[in-house]
């Protein structure tokens, strides 16, 4: 799979890959499948992301996971592997037909027991939880625009120590651009950006994995 980091050169997203815990056949597949329909592959997220966030899963002994934007389920396979027996994630999509492709790829992991699929609008499956230590950690990978709404509805369902990762928060380095100021993708981002790193209820810091990957703790 490509690099998703234009900052880092072929040579070194092969080796930083490499020495990192690599996609087994599983995922292998799961990757040329998804790269087999087109520029959409895009959405999934690049394997040293997924390889972090297992271990991430794993470190923090999260139980209770949710995620938004699921797409062909990497994300998903990555976070559910990363939990213990009973821990369960709760993912959220509007997508059957790319929904579909991780399901199969979930079953064949042996981790669908964990994972419970909602296809609706994400912001109305928030809405309907009820509020307050519903999640370990949350997971954001959706429509831009509404970054920030999904964390405004996700803060107060963590858990005090939940953590929230968001992807793509680096938009491939525009984001600290001053000459570009169109696109209304890089503009959401910039906005979740600025209010995220001033907002009291979490400590924030943004790792260049990929193409930006957000980390946040509920304080």
């Amino acid at each position: 799979m490509a690099s998703k980091s234009p900052w880092l050169s072929d040579e070194l997203h092969a080796y930083i890959v490499g020495h990192g815990t690599p996609p087994d056949d599983i995922q292998q597949r799961l990757i040329d499948e998804t790269a087999a329909l087109g520029g959409v592959s895009k959405m999934q997220i690049a394997p040293e992301q997924g390889a972090f966030m297992t271990l991430l899963c794993r470190a923090s002994s999260a139980r209770k996971l949710i995620e938004i934007g699921t797409f062909t389920g990497y994300s998903a396979l990555a976070l559910a592997r990363g939990l213990p027996d009973d821990g369960r994630l709760l993912c959220c999509d509007v997508s059957e037909e790319w929904t579909a492709i991780a399901r199969r790829y979930w079953k064949e992991a042996g981790v669908e027991n964990k994972i419970e699929l909602r296809i609706a609008p994400a912001l109305e499956t928030l809405r309907s939880l009820p509020m307050g230590d519903e999640f370990d950690l949350a997971f954001i990978d959706a429509d831009k625009e509404n970054y920030l709404a999904y964390a405004e509805e996700i803060v107060p369902r963590l858990q005090q120590g939940g953590l929230l990762l968001v992807d793509n928060t680096l938009w491939s380095g525009e984001v600290a651009d001053p000459t570009i100021v169109e696109g209304d993708d890089l503009l959401a981002i910039r906005a979740f950006n600025d209010a995220f790193a001033a907002d009291p209820r979490v400590d924030v810091v943004v790792l260049p994995i990929s193409d930006g990957l957000t980390l946040a703790r509920k304080r």
